[in-house]
């Protein structure tokens, strides 16, 4: 049991103390404290259904992009959910996913896109797909579109401060994760990236001048079976992997 895991799990009543994990980061983001405090929002999610331009209240995306403020989510029972678009994830947002299994598959999946203190926690996330451009739900609820997506597993577009623990991801059509544009202040641990081509990328453009300073944490991942490249691509120093 690793440093992270030791945090939270010797803890035997960690489901009623579910934000003790933002303290539990380690490296470049730092402790996730942001994240916690009295002002929290506690919400469930009851519904897998998703609706990218009127999202409904007990959906992931009612959680993760509607509600502006610090939000903690954690899902009622196991769930395969399939976005229609891209999932938009707001700052300040954790999405929890200890105790159950929710695997978000098989169409769009997760974007940062200039958001900060984001932690994404024991999803799975595989089958993701290139998605043509669409329109979703913006800040204020307006609706905005957005350009082609490549069909990434998670990817990061000017963010800052996100963690990214114990999750599963595999069989993407393009890469499992990618830490793009100035993305910044990143801590990527305890996830399995497996049955994959490019796994993983720090970093869009060599020439990019903004990417030069970029700060990634990545320990105690687990890289395969069957990834053949991007183990990470990256300009960074990688520790304790196996």
């Amino acid at each position: 049991m690793n440093v992270i895991d030791r945090c939270w799990k010797l803890n035997h009543v960690w489901r009623m103390n579910r934000p003790q994990l933002a303290t539990c980061s380690i490296g470049y983001t730092g402790k996730m404290t942001s994240n916690i405090g009295k002002d929290l929002v506690r919400y469930k999610v009851i519904d897998p259904s998703d609706d990218p331009i009127n999202p409904k209240p007990g959906t992931l995306r009612h959680g993760a992009f509607v509600i502006q403020r610090k939000v903690w989510i954690t899902f009622q029972r196991d769930m395969h959910i399939r976005l229609e678009r891209p999932l938009l994830i707001s700052s300040f947002t954790t999405i929890d996913g200890r105790g159950v299994n929710v695997d978000i598959a098989e169409n769009a999946c997760l974007m940062i896109f200039k958001a900060t203190n984001v932690i994404i926690h024991n999803i799975r996330l595989h089958h993701c797909k290139p998605q043509a451009p669409g329109v979703v739900m913006g800040p204020e609820g307006k609706v905005i579109p957005l350009g082609h997506v490549d069909g990434d597993a998670i990817r990061l577009i000017t963010a800052s401060n996100i963690w990214i623990d114990h999750n599963t991801l595999y069989n993407c059509q393009d890469s499992l994760l990618d830490v793009t544009r100035g993305s910044t202040n990143v801590t990527i641990s305890n996830n399995w990236f497996r049955n994959q081509d490019k796994v993983m990328l720090l970093g869009h453009d060599d020439g990019y001048i903004r990417d030069q300073n970029m700060k990634v944490t990545i320990t105690y991942n687990h890289f395969g079976p069957n990834c053949n490249q991007r183990m990470p691509r990256f300009h960074a120093h990688p520790i304790e992997n196996g």
